[in-house]
């Protein structure tokens, strides 16, 4: 008979039988809640079963307690879908941005990689026209030190077109919110390089993305010296976020 110490992660709880309550409690919705750490959870959670596997071997077998990061097994994940999931340029909070002198008469189509760190994996097209969206986070008027992407006299590149746009005029609603943008654009090769260059979307699609949050509040939610109202006290109601998004075109997610 082997026997090993139990493989534990902060923010969560791994324990079957508590588990069992957060599901008899209504917590989460059954064993496959993506918010846990069961298989099948994961699974429902889109991890792919090598980072899984890789997370393990990483870890090692011991005998005593571990507790790791979750963020160590995200960070497996993503070596897994770096080399396995092509990407697709996609905005959470979109902000219309409008290009006064865009080069064309009509919209461009752009070659975009599946893969931006091997190119020899395809490629995929993608409109680009005189209005597109970018990342709402991506602009600011009054931007802090450090800073580096669409301000006033700070231009940007849009990733993948070989143009950069520059700020010309910003339009806001009655309470003063920024809606849209007015830009100029120029060659990527015909100036000086920017600082930044930042993905967008032109003629997008809506599709819904979901963004989870940890389970627990605090990093040891079985601990009674950090929590001592129980882990059941502790679970973090802003758990589960619905958001549409604008995405690039129908073939990736």
């Amino acid at each position: 008979q082997w026997e090993y110490g139990r493989l534990n992660l902060h923010y969560a709880v791994v324990s079957k039988r508590k588990i069992l309550q957060l599901v008899a409690t209504g917590a989460v919705r059954d064993w496959d809640d993506p918010r846990l750490f069961t298989l099948t959870a994961l699974r429902r959670r889109g991890f792919p079963p090598e980072a899984i596997n890789n997370f393990c071997a990483r870890v090692g077998v011991t005998v005593a307690q571990t507790t790791m990061e979750p963020h160590l097994l995200e960070a497996c994940v993503r070596d897994v879908l770096n080399d396995t999931a092509p990407r697709a340029m996609a905005v959470l909070e979109s902000l219309r941005v409008i290009i006064t002198n865009f080069p064309a008469a009509k919209s461009l189509d752009i070659q975009v990689p599946n893969f931006p760190a091997d190119e020899t994996k395809g490629f995929h097209q993608v409109p680009f026209a005189p209005i597109v969206f970018i990342e709402r986070t991506d602009f600011k008027e009054e931007p802090e030190p450090g800073f580096k992407r669409l301000a006033w006299g700070q231009p940007v590149g849009l990733r993948h077109t070989g143009y950069v746009i520059e700020l010309q005029h910003v339009v806001k609603g009655p309470s003063g919110c920024v809606e849209s943008l007015e830009v100029t654009c120029r060659r990527a090769d015909a100036g000086e390089k920017p600082k930044a260059f930042i993905h967008w979307v032109s003629q997008p699609l809506m599709c819904e993305v979901r963004l989870y949050e940890r389970l627990f509040q605090h990093k040891n939610p079985e601990d009674p010296t950090e929590v001592p109202g129980g882990f059941l006290s502790d679970l973090n109601l802003l758990v589960f976020n619905r958001t549409v998004t604008l995405k690039e075109d129908p073939g990736k997610v």
